[in-house]
């Protein structure tokens, strides 16, 4: 997909790249895939903000995206529209299953307007196609893959991801990740065959701040341009280093290199840290 380059006009024009946007067929959502949802601005229940730097934004609905498709197995589906979504960074596409009904699912990258979709324990390994891990061939990418049978899928559904099939083992497929991390998952569960569409988002230049205000995204302040008392690294006059060794969060913990996963019950089933990923 071509990055869209706008002319430098103005100073924020100045770099700023865009989606081009080929790839999208329709412009109006599907209004029965929808649902209102309220911007939170990072707050909780009581109103205090437990997530900095979140507020105001373009108001969105949301596009009801269905990750399971486990309702819909040995039903075939037309693809009848690539759309946009602004909830995240992948397209989406809408889906005509044969007894009637529409959804919405992740696009693949690839995929094109009228393809036929199944998911099925065992399907034809063609791209759109959900199935079991175990059936999946050696060698093609996977997204949207489950991590507990049934709960669809919850991993490898960003712009561009794709993960594949390592191995088979017992009741168990060694699934390797797009962070290099290679984990154990039941090979009962299902995936998608592709990779996910809109590869060319991490190439996309903001070009200026108001960009990301629309996205909801507030400015953040730096630590070492605060006062001492709302920050570690606050204090001094005029620029001055950190005078830490190593820097800290607001809250005084390390902020490079420290590790801040605990122990969980699924540290098992990491079969292959991504730490160990080759460069």
């Amino acid at each position: 997909m071509p990055i869209k380059i706008y002319k430098p006009t103005t100073p924020g024009r100045r770099n700023m790249t865009g989606y081009s946007f080929d790839e999208i067929t329709k412009g109006k959502p599907e209004k029965s895939l929808l649902s209102k949802q309220t911007s939170k601005a990072g707050r909780n229940n009581q109103g205090k903000i437990t997530i900095r730097h979140q507020g105001s934004g373009h108001k969105k609905r949301y596009r009801i995206v269905d990750f399971k498709q486990c309702d819909k197995i040995n039903i075939p589906a037309n693809v009848m529209a690539i759309e946009y979504d602004p909830n995240r960074t992948a397209y989406i596409m809408l889906a005509n299953y044969a007894d009637g009904e529409k959804k919405y699912h992740i696009a693949p990258s690839a995929i094109k307007v009228g393809t036929t979709i199944i998911t099925k324990e065992k399907a034809k390994a063609q791209i759109g196609n959900r199935m079991a891990l175990k059936n999946v061939p050696p060698g093609y990418f996977i997204h949207n893959v489950e991590l507990k049978m049934g709960k669809g899928g919850q991993v490898i559904r960003s712009a561009g991801s794709k993960g594949k099939v390592v191995a088979i083992e017992g009741n168990q497929a060694q699934v390797e990740f797009p962070s290099g991390e290679v984990r154990l998952i039941d090979k009962n569960c299902f995936a998608t065959i592709g990779t996910v569409s809109n590869a060319e988002h991490s190439n996309i230049n903001i070009g200026k701040a108001g960009r990301n205000r629309w996205k909801g995204k507030r400015p953040a302040v730096r630590g070492k341009a605060m006062n001492p008392i709302d920050h570690p690294h606050g204090g001094g006059e005029g620029n001055q280093s950190i005078g830490l060794k190593h820097p800290k969060t607001p809250w005084g913990m390390p902020a490079l290199g420290f590790k801040t996963r605990k122990r969980k019950y699924s540290d098992k089933l990491i079969f292959k840290s991504r730490r160990l990923k080759k460069k």
